[in-house]
């Protein structure tokens, strides 16, 4: 079975978010569910963007949408877990904005899963995707050093 590899940016680090698993967070198995882990993912990623003004449904006059999404799963996380969930960015690329994000046990360390999402920014006259705006770009550069 081939499995999906992903490296983590930590030099492109713009946010991270504390989070607790709560018990509706849980799967049959006892432990964070998939569907709960995409719903973590997209609480920290929009805390992220607000923290730098820059909500995901108006990033200087462009909503964005999620174009693909890849989850490493690495160890599990049950209820009560305090999760951290670190947000990359690194320098965009064309049309894309690609957001890594880390999930790690608050008090191990120990990392949960390593996610990647390709976030495009659209027309909403065209429904076709655009450069990202040099705010955008100018916006991630700061966090990224700062």
């Amino acid at each position: 079975m081939e499995r999906v590899k992903l490296e983590f940016p930590a030099e492109a680090i713009i946010h991270r978010h504390p989070l607790t698993v709560r018990v509706t967070d849980m799967n049959y198995s006892r432990h964070l569910g998939h569907d709960a882990l995409v719903s973590l993912l997209h609480e920290a990623r929009i805390q992220a963007f607000s923290a730098l003004d820059l909500p995901e449904w108006d990033m200087h006059g462009y909503p964005t949408v999620v174009a693909d999404l890849a989850v490493q799963y690495q160890s599990e996380a049950r209820w009560p877990d305090a999760l951290i969930i670190a947000t990359a960015v690194p320098e965009p690329q064309g049309k894309a904005l690609t957001i890594y994000q880390r999930i790690y046990q608050a008090e191990s360390e120990q990392i949960v899963a390593t996610a990647r999402v390709n976030q495009l920014l659209i027309d909403i006259a065209s429904g076709r995707p655009v450069e990202v705006p040099e705010q955008v770009q100018q916006a991630l550069i700061d966090a990224r050093s700062g």
